[in-house]
């Protein structure tokens, strides 16, 4: 990373929302759900599928939290509406985790099961640390209330994955694996980058040899070429893996991986909640700082 990008992920809190919200434009649908459609549509004509995502997280209201389910519910709504290959992402933190556990898994259990009676799936997002066994445990209880259209995420710079993945295998899980962009301690998080790729790279085979579903979400250059050698040593079928980006992030690999016939899906998140998702991704991707410093120049 340049010392310029450091500079610019350094003084991000100090740089207005206004030149914030410009760069994100590039990240986000919108601030509507019809945003995420016509994006959605968009990338279906490349090609590719999406991942639905209504911004927001961190609740601590419960009315606000009803309000973030029902637009999760508009979601899958007009998925099925417009036959849209796409499934639905939430963050238990967006449906009342910190209100009340009982609360936040009744409002998951209600978007799971309107998705199965459409025949859609919902993935759980994993979110810091502080969540991370409630998040499984929902998705287990959520299984053991017979529903299989559930997914997971787990975080590959996490000390306790490993083991996590070795708790979900029995239930033929579908799984996101990413790096993790949570700022965590170094008591439960790996600092090292090789590190954290090496463990990646541990945790894929696993997944894989598990006979998860795995969905591969990184933009790293060295883990996508090392998850193509593994899936071709391996000879995996194609229903049983797919490769996950962002929007608005390195489209020219992801034209890349369409053309060589991988399954790719794209993370679109929409909605007025904007600024927390924005800055982490600023964060996590320094060499947008450019697109950061043109704002600022040229206001646009």
């Amino acid at each position: 990373m340049s010392i310029f990008n450091k500079l610019v992920v350094a003084t991000l809190p100090l740089i207005p929302k206004s030149i914030i919200q410009t760069v994100a434009r590039r990240y986000i649908a919108g601030p509507l759900l019809d945003d995420a459609v016509r994006i959605t549509k968009q990338l279906h004509e490349k090609g590719a599928t999406a991942t639905i995502d209504v911004l927001g997280e961190f609740v601590t209201d419960a009315a606000r939290a009803r309000h973030e389910a029902t637009m999760s519910a508009n979601v899958l709504h007009a998925i099925r509406d417009h036959h849209l290959p796409a499934y639905l992402s939430v963050k238990l933190t967006s449906l009342g985790l910190d209100i009340d556990r009982d609360f936040a898994y009744d409002n998951v259990r209600a978007l799971v099961r309107q998705a199965a009676a459409d025949g859609l799936f919902v993935r759980m997002d994993m979110e810091n640390t502080p969540y991370t066994d409630v998040t499984l445990e929902f998705y287990k209880r959520l299984r053991g209330d017979g529903f299989d259209n559930v997914g997971v995420v787990l975080q590959a710079y996490l000390h306790r994955t490993e083991a996590d993945v070795r708790s979900l295998l029995d239930y033929a899980p579908s799984v996101r694996l990413c790096k993790g962009i949570y700022v965590e301690d170094a008591s439960v998080a790996i600092k090292d980058a090789d590190a954290i790729r090496a463990n990646y790279s541990m945790l894929l085979r696993l997944l894989l040899d598990g006979g998860a579903r795995t969905h591969i979400a990184t933009h790293d250059e060295a883990l996508i070429v090392d998850a193509e050698k593994a899936l071709a040593e391996r000879r995996t079928a194609h229903d049983q893996y797919e490769f996950q980006m962002l929007l608005g992030v390195r489209e020219d690999r992801r034209d890349s991986l369409l053309r060589a016939g991988h399954a790719v899906r794209i993370y679109v998140p929409f909605g007025e909640d904007w600024y927390g998702y924005s800055t982490r991704r600023l964060k996590e991707n320094p060499a947008v700082a450019g697109y950061v410093a043109k704002a600022i120049l040229t206001g646009s």
